[in-house]
């Protein structure tokens, strides 16, 4: 299952007002703001980002939702093993939320690929 999605966008500030406006009839906000992104989403939780940086880089990040700590563990080994980079190995990310347990590793082609455990352990 799809945990949240984010797109690179040429105009970070543009772009966080257009999504603002245009997702608000669905019942998006904006739930969290970073120097690397702007988080929309509703029921407090952020599952569609943006990114600053345009064309070129990483074009895609995904997140899927893990099981458990462990499910997100094996996604970065088998990820690693397939011939992804680990960009951020397995860790709580507590400037998220304080269970927030996730590992990132970018493919072949240049996406950001993560899977995400939110339950505690």
């Amino acid at each position: 299952m799809i945990d949240h999605v984010g797109i690179r966008v040429s105009d970070l500030t543009a772009s966080t007002a257009f999504y603002r406006q245009a997702l608000a009839p669905l019942g998006y906000t904006v739930l969290m703001e970073f120097d690397f992104g702007v988080g929309l989403g509703h029921d407090g939780k952020p599952d569609f980002w943006l990114y600053p940086g345009g064309p070129g880089g990483v074009e895609t990040h995904v997140a899927m939702s893990a099981q458990d700590r462990a499910t997100v563990d094996a996604f970065s080994a088998a990820a690693q093993q397939a011939g992804a980079a680990v960009t951020i190995s397995p860790r709580l990310h507590p400037e998220y939320h304080p269970t927030y347990y996730a590992a990132f590793v970018t493919d072949p082609d240049g996406h950001n690929l993560e899977a995400v455990c939110h339950r505690p352990e």
